[in-house]
């Protein structure tokens, strides 16, 4: 599957109010060129001189590592692994990672009368474009569900991609609003700071009291700060994380089961296996079949 999609769009696709124009996934090394040259040429730019997007608005999700961005209206921020941010037709930007920790990077880029109307409504705003969210297996997903979408071209895919660009907007938006209520943010940079511990640290073997003396709280207040914001214990997310990770080296590797209990430090393949099915539904070895 090619992780990389350029899309055109017809006139009566336009007429849904939302059509993609891209949809893609880049994990950059530490000291690798960006962007790579295997970008369409219509998007390619020079992170010195940034870029302006004539018609498209783009919606980024960097999973991992760290960097950059600046554009005209809000100057200058960085970027961390589980930030989103939005790209505004019509206005100058730039980003890229940092040299010595690369990053990975999910974007999706769309175009349309209906996300017109919500930025001059004010649900998003362009001086406003980076939010905090913190790594979200939900935001993984959709974006791969994007890009399968966008390889198969089905009858009416515009309109399939076009659900899962809402998808995504409506999660950055509610963020964005539940944030801006919070008086707490110092417990909200916590909470997403053990987020990108937890995904750093997925297949070693730690404790969720080694990751809060990591951050340096006691075990006490963190479980409960965590629970509270994110409505799962440290725990419970930790082994979400793994179950994850394990449907992508399911998906996209060879390694035999064992093999992936072992790295993911599950107790044992039986475990691993028990586990996986309470939390999907099937084995680790339907879900590779399919």
């Amino acid at each position: 599957m090619d992780p990389i999609k350029y899309i055109a769009q017809n006139d009566r696709d336009r007429l849904w109010g939302l059509t993609v124009c891209s949809v893609g996934h880049q994990k950059i090394a530490a000291g690798e060129e960006y962007p790579p040259e295997k970008h369409n040429r219509e998007y390619m730019f020079d992170p010195d001189h940034g870029r302006i997007l004539p018609d498209e608005y783009q919606l980024l999700y960097i999973v991992e590592g760290k960097g950059i961005l600046e554009t005209k209206s809000a100057g200058t921020l960085e970027i961390r692994g589980g930030d989103m941010f939005m790209l505004f037709p019509g206005e100058w930007h730039s980003y890229c990672p940092d040299e010595k920790t690369g990053w990975n990077e999910y974007w999706i880029g769309f175009q349309g009368i209906n996300v017109d109307n919500r930025v001059e409504a004010g649900f998003f705003s362009i001086e406003k474009p980076l939010m905090h969210i913190g790594y979200n297996e939900k935001i993984v997903e959709l974006y791969i569900e994007a890009i399968r979408t966008a390889t198969r071209q089905e009858p009416y895919f515009q309109q399939l991609l076009a659900g899962v660009v809402n998808y995504l907007l409506g999660i950055m938006f509610m963020t964005g609003s539940r944030n801006a209520r919070q008086k707490d943010e110092e417990a909200i940079s916590m909470v997403n700071m053990a987020k990108t511990a937890m995904f750093d640290a997925v297949e070693e073997d730690v404790t969720m009291p080694e990751i809060a003396q990591r951050l340096n709280i006691s075990y006490t207040k963190f479980r409960r700060l965590f629970k509270e914001y994110t409505g799962l214990s440290p725990a419970q997310y930790f082994i979400n994380l793994r179950i994850h990770r394990a449907k992508e080296m399911l998906r996209g590797t060879a390694a035999s089961i064992k093999e992936i209990s072992i790295i993911l430090q599950f107790e044992n393949p039986e475990y691993f296996a028990t586990l996986f099915k309470k939390r999907t539904g099937i084995t680790p070895s339907e879900f590779r079949n399919r």
